[in-house]
């Protein structure tokens, strides 16, 4: 079967790549030079079973409300005259409850247990290296409030069999000397061994190579803007070259993979995707003292930022702003990154040389993705992955590889139409 998968960042080139290895013929189409240089380019790095916990959670009504009039708070509503962005928010609140929060749970983690271990088979069989470290996740936790209503999330988390250890300041800097400066501060930490860290947009780009030699084809600098289709089948994919010429691509089935962008396309076919653009800012900085620089992945509960190790450069990301599709670098919400990160880590990086990146998470209110058929025939969905598009893109990937083929997922997880 020739499949279409539109979209080349983390989730439709690992899409790709296991159609492919299923026997399929497969065409990539983006509208970008090359693969993982939107949202895969520079977000936060982690491999994170455990950040399972969803925005939507019983506390977060109250917080969200506190932070209204932040500019630098870790979940940013800008409200808006959007519909869509209203809509969202409502299906958000209708999330908090603590029965949807455990569902939503369950979901995240045993789709992060599946694909964690579906990334390091591929990982070991293509010999593929993206600055990746085997070191586990730390959350660490400077407010007593924060870490004690963790530990709910925490004890469901483990019931699922994600192995989250709750740990003391003295094991947390055990683990990673680097948060000596601040023990004295952290009132406890959950530490998740299996977790992993490495650099996105190299997974990408090099599993987009092995794809390329295995026979899948890219077509780059080419835009999807529409559908030819009737009611319930897609008859071709239009678009447009970066030399303005028009083409329609067609295939015997589809793949919606294009990120935020997905639900905008989707209703071209009549398909209401709930999925909104969180924008998330991160800041990579080169290596000042090594001795001082972490090489466990952390994790900030508090300010709700991530810390990742890659090769010579630390990376720190996280904030999530719900402004539309605005993409423009907000320089309050960058620096309050770097004034953190050198609040933690003071001698880790030089974090005056920090390099600012902002991209647009595609997040449904329940932090749950779409993954599955759709109601036309042989559309399939693999988007809204939100923050955890690293964390899940193997295993949404090999899922839907086995859906289109026929077969069942060997992942527990509420797929859409099956």
């Amino acid at each position: 079967m020739h499949i279409l998968v539109m979209g080349a960042g983390v989730v439709g080139v690992t899409t790709a790549w296991f159609l492919r290895q299923a026997g399929h013929e497969v065409t990539v189409v983006d509208r970008q030079a090359r693969a993982g240089t939107e949202t895969s380019y520079a977000n936060g790095g982690q491999i994170s079973v455990s950040h399972a916990e969803p925005w939507a959670n019983p506390s977060a009504p109250f917080k969200v409300l506190k932070w209204l009039s932040q500019p630098d708070a870790p979940l940013l509503f800008k409200l808006r005259l959007d519909m869509a962005q209203w809509r969202w928010g409502l299906s958000f609140l209708m999330q908090c409850t603590s029965k949807r929060a455990a569902w939503n749970i369950r979901q995240m983690v045993n789709l992060g247990t599946y694909s964690r271990t579906t990334l390091q088979t591929l990982r070991k069989e293509q010999g593929l290296n993206y600055d990746q470290l085997e070191k586990g996740i730390l959350h660490f936790y400077t407010d007593q409030k924060e870490f004690d209503s963790a530990l709910e999330p925490t004890r469901q988390m483990q019931e699922l069999g994600c192995d989250r250890q709750v740990i003391d300041a003295a094991r947390a800097v055990e683990l990673e000397p680097a948060l000596m400066p601040i023990r004295h501060r952290i009132a406890g930490a959950t530490y998740t061994s299996e977790d992993e860290s490495g650099d996105a947009r190299k997974f990408t780009q090099g599993l987009a190579d092995k794809a390329e030699k295995a026979g899948v084809v890219f077509r780059y600098n080419t835009e999807v803007v529409g559908f030819e289709n009737t009611r319930d089948r897609i008859l071709g994919v239009a678009t447009i070259a970066e030399d303005g010429r028009h083409e329609t691509l067609r295939a015997d089935s589809y793949v919606l993979s294009m990120g935020s962008f997905s639900a905008h396309m989707a209703r071209k076919v009549g398909i209401f995707l709930n999925i909104y653009p969180a924008k998330g800012y991160s800041i990579t900085a080169p290596v000042k003292n090594p001795e001082a620089a972490f090489t466990t992945s952390l994790t900030d509960d508090q300010y709700k930022l991530v810390y990742s190790r890659l090769g010579d450069r630390l990376r720190v990301a996280g904030t999530a702003e719900l402004n539309g599709y605005d993409r423009d670098l907000n320089l309050v919400r960058c620096h309050a990154i770097v004034r953190r990160a050198a609040e933690i880590m003071p001698e880790g990086a030089y974090w005056d040389k920090s390099e600012f990146w902002a991209g647009l998470r595609p997040a449904t209110p329940s932090n749950v993705p779409y993954i599955g058929r759709s109601k036309i025939s042989n559309l399939y969905l693999n988007t809204g992955h939100g923050t955890l598009g690293w964390t899940h893109s193997c295993g949404s990937a090999a899922a839907m590889a086995d859906i289109i083929s026929g077969k069942k997922p060997e992942v527990d997880f509420k797929f859409c139409g099956v």
